[in-house]
């Protein structure tokens, strides 16, 4: 990576998405490996899966219900002898003879010279015979071989991220394991000697320290597997050694914290003698940020405060993760305000939180309804975590506005 001169600031966050998009690209060419099915939730599939079996395997019954030939019920209702019983699992069961019936389960493999089935619903049945009170034809209720999927034909694409309905169809055509790409490996590590982990009492000056946990979660929500979380004092050799044992066991390593213009800015002080690129995007929150490639490994630095944390993570880290594990894109949306936004940063692209308004449908629930509007929840400031909670979206304002009225067209991004 080519560092950029020390004179640029303030890039625009086109600009400094595309250079994290080339920086964690190359993580798409990652191993593959064989796994287990329970473990393959997620992951994203490596290559074509195609079917070793026919789906169904054997000729059996929808319903519970009586094998019959179509031509014994051409007239109703009629009363015919019963020759059997077939459980589901059961081997081959005896021919059924002409005239009779045979009662099956469902899931049952069909006796030879079945060729229909009639629902328990509409039968009487006594010890020895069953009357049959409505007209079936030929293949009703029967589920003839391959008719789900043929041996040989494509059962799922490569680069499918699978989900349950996936991980069903692998284990119906008997397949114990799956190629996929290991997942992306990343570290989270925050800094800063006023944070205190959660749990801990505050002493002045202190802060609960809520970025590690929470780039954790996004990180895992985005099937990001998380192999380290850590925390570093404004000391340099601390940090060093957190980000040495970090580069050793992930693909990309995530800072919080250390990255501005103060006097213990431990991050850049440590990172820019080893190539990195600080300075500001025009951005808020977020503005300050940084890149850097040590021991081939990326490390996204973001700034301290928490929600600017969290919106460097959606605006630049999450689409592209998602692509990388196969997962669909950021659901995005073009909708009108239902509050103004009285002052917008000039030259500066403002993330605002956002609570997403969904039409009345019926009696559907919210997450089932198209958003018509979006409000603003909460300040502009990166400070606001609490407020953050309260919203699923970010507002999406243009470094050239500065005041939106009620009723302007916004693009929005899900949370």
């Amino acid at each position: 990576m080519k560092p950029r001169p020390a004179s640029i600031s303030a890039r625009p966050v086109d600009d400094y998405q595309d250079s994290i998009e080339q920086l964690l690209r190359p993580l798409a060419a990652r191993t593959v490996e064989s796994v287990a099915l329970p473990r393959a939730l997620g992951s994203k599939l490596a290559e074509d899966i195609r079917s070793p079996i026919d789906l169904p395997v054997f000729r059996n019954s929808a319903m519970d219900g009586y094998a019959v030939h179509a031509e014994a019920v051409a007239d109703t209702p009629v009363t015919l002898p019963l020759a059997g019983v077939v459980a589901a699992g059961a081997a081959s069961p005896p021919p059924l003879p002409r005239g009779a019936a045979m009662k099956v389960m469902t899931g049952a493999p069909l006796p030879l010279g079945a060729d229909c089935v009639v629902p328990v619903e509409d039968t009487n049945a006594a010890d020895s015979a069953v009357t049959i009170h409505r007209r079936y034809r030929a293949g009703e209720f029967v589920r003839e071989p391959g008719t789900d999927i043929r041996a040989g034909d494509l059962l799922i694409g490569a680069g499918t991220a699978l989900a349950p309905r996936h991980i069903a169809a692998l284990a119906a055509v008997g397949l114990s394991t799956v190629p996929v790409f290991r997942a992306v490996r990343a570290a989270v590590i925050t800094t800063g000697d006023e944070l205190v982990a959660a749990g801990n009492t505050l002493h002045p000056g202190q802060i609960y320290d809520s970025n590690g946990i929470a780039l954790a979660a996004a990180l895992t929500a985005n099937r990001v597997d998380v192999v380290s979380v850590a925390h570093s004092t404004d000391d340099p050799a601390r940090f060093l050694a957190l980000l040495s044992a970090a580069t050793g066991t992930a693909d990309v390593v995530f800072t919080s914290g250390g990255v501005s213009k103060g006097d213990f800015e431990v991050v850049k002080h440590v990172l820019e003698p080893l190539g990195g690129q600080f300075g500001s995007v025009a951005m808020q929150p977020g503005g300050p940020q940084g890149l850097t490639v040590v021991a081939g490994v990326p490390i996204l630095s973001f700034p301290g405060n928490p929600v600017s944390t969290m919106v460097s993570f959606e605006v630049f880290a999450r689409p592209i993760l998602r692509r990388l594990a196969g997962l669909s894109e950021v659901d995005c949306y073009e909708l009108p305000l239902r509050t103004a936004v009285s002052h917008s940063p000039a030259g500066k692209r403002q993330f605002l939180r956002g609570k997403l308004l969904h039409a009345r449908s019926g009696e559907a629930p919210a997450a089932h309804r198209p958003p018509e509007a979006v409000e603003v929840v909460s300040g502009p400031g990166s400070h606001l975590v609490a407020g953050m909670a309260w919203a699923d979206a970010l507002i999406d304002v243009p470094a050239e506005v500065t005041a939106l009225p009620v009723g302007t067209s916004v693009r929005v991004w899900s949370l």
